[in-house]
């Protein structure tokens, strides 16, 4: 039989994977510009996000029980629900988190995300 596995190598093993996953179909809010919108369906919900401030990851969010109208907040980033994040983009298949004046939100699995990119600078 197998010796246990350590809390330490699971989480050595939890960094490996993170380090080695395929960031590349992802979106990052720096990469955005202002007005472009996010369109994300979790496992839960769907939300739509307007960027506001690309360098800050900064959006208006509407969407999800806790965001009935359009609320600003700051896109923490992705996480799998533990201490690491992949800061500023949304990635199918991790928890987006939001950052608000009030308190943090964690959502469900990202399951889709669009992005509907502003067009000659009208906002839609």
């Amino acid at each position: 039989m197998a010796p246990p596995i350590s809390g330490l190598q699971t989480r050595f093993t939890a960094l490996e994977t993170w380090a080695a996953h395929d960031w590349s179909q992802g979106v990052l809010i720096p990469r955005l510009s202002t007005h472009d919108r996010l369109i994300v369906r979790t496992r839960n919900s769907t939300y739509e996000l307007i960027v506001t401030v690309p360098h800050l990851s900064t959006v208006l969010v509407r969407g999800g029980t806790f965001f009935p109208s359009f609320t600003t907040a700051q896109l923490a980033g992705s996480s799998m629900g533990g201490g690491l994040l992949k800061l500023h983009g949304v990635y199918e298949g991790f928890q987006m988190e939001l950052l608000t004046e009030d308190l943090p939100i964690i959502t469900t699995r990202v399951r889709a995300v669009s992005v509907l990119p502003v067009r000659d600078g009208t906002v839609m």
